[in-house]
């Protein structure tokens, strides 16, 4: 288990139950492999519970496992050690069946989880969060056999519209699927490799939004209702307020990472960007915006509709919700935005499969 500490320190949790933190005596540019034993858990493959228990309170952590080794190494950040994560596309971990889920335990007793297929598909995970105040919360994951399935299915999307979907299917030395990475991930090796996949559907949204208002809810947010209008290849949006924030049309790269171009977002980042950067990534990649009641994002489109354009969709995440159990876990970086009329509990569930207690039960 990997995550941050109160102080925002780097840990990790040791066989012994306590956080394990990294040696600061090391480079900023050359890795340092960390000792296996002193982070790795064994745990069994018959079905028999491992308990752990979280020394204390975490942020961003990731609950690791894998059928054989993984290596974890750091190197020397600004703030101290920093981790270097197994590679989904290296050739380190290349046959190593591994996959991770997502958790925060907040100084409030917040405990908050999801299982998440942004980079790539492996192994088959589920989560069950018990809490006093919402009883149990389940993501079950994948369908048997999914990897096969998606591999087959990534196949034929490329026979039909000949974009290299099937090589996001990585096979080990016999030949079998080990993994499916994501787009972003691909591209990171290829490029060009779907350069021009979205050229057409953002085209057309940058010229659908010039003679009409295209409006973002911000939710949680205190921008209100937020308008964006396009001129050229620019779209302006604007809040209450009249605070604005302007945006590029995005290329594939930055579509598939929801992270790089006009939806790169860090601390000088304005709160119209944070509104608008996810509600407008989550439209594209599931080709909400020139569908009926797509100008009203996230609020115009049902989830029923998401993937169904006739154009370009991000097929990696459509098809891997069609083979989640409950359909749901995270496939791209925002499928966590969400109308307001869902909230992420079992009877209304969100795409991102995110479970959440306030009171978990230990």
């Amino acid at each position: 288990m990997t995550g941050n500490d109160a102080n925002g320190m780097l840990v990790l949790l040791g066989p012994d139950g306590q956080w394990y933190y990294p040696p600061t005596d090391i480079s900023s540019s050359v890795p340092t492999v960390l000792d296996p034993n002193q982070i790795t858990i064994p745990v069994s493959g018959s079905g028999e519970a491992t308990n752990l228990t979280i020394p204390t309170t975490v942020s961003a952590g990731r609950i690791w496992l894998a059928q054989g080794t993984l290596q974890f190494s750091v190197v020397l950040g600004s703030s101290g050690p920093a981790l270097v994560e197994p590679s989904v596309t290296g050739p380190s971990q290349h046959s190593t069946n591994w996959g991770f889920v997502e958790l925060t335990y907040t100084s409030d007793g917040v405990v908050y989880t999801d299982i998440s297929y942004v980079d790539f598909v492996s192994m088959n995970l589920g989560i069950e969060l018990t809490g006093t105040d919402t009883g149990t919360q389940t993501t079950p994951g994948l369908q048997p056999n999914a990897l096969q399935t998606l591999c087959d299915a990534l196949a034929n999307q490329t026979a039909a519209d000949g974009y290299p979907w099937n090589d996001l299917c990585v096979t080990d030395g016999q030949g079998q699927p080990i993994r499916v990475i994501a787009p972003s991930d691909y591209m990171q090796l290829n490029a060009d490799a779907f350069s021009d996949y979205w050229t057409s559907y953002v085209d057309q949204v940058w010229s659908t939004y010039a003679s009409q208002p295209l409006t973002i809810n911000s939710q949680a947010g205190q921008e209100g209702d937020i308008t964006c209008t396009a001129s050229g290849d620019v779209l302006t949006c604007t809040d209450d307020s009249g605070a604005s924030a302007t945006f590029a049309q995005p290329s594939a790269a930055d579509i598939f990472s929801c992270a790089s171009g006009p939806f790169a977002l860090d601390g000088s980042s304005t709160a119209v960007q944070q509104a608008v950067v996810p509600r407008l990534c989550a439209a594209i990649n599931r080709s909400t915006l020139l569908l009926d009641g797509g100008n009203v994002q996230p609020d115009g489109v049902t989830a029923d509709c998401y993937y169904t354009a006739s154009t370009a969709t991000n097929w990696y995440s459509k098809l891997v919700h069609q083979l989640e159990i409950a359909g749901r876990g995270y496939a791209f970086a925002y499928d966590d935005v969400t109308p307001d009329s869902t909230s992420s509990s079992e009877d209304t569930p969100n795409q991102s499969g995110e479970v959440v207690s306030a009171s978990p039960q230990e």
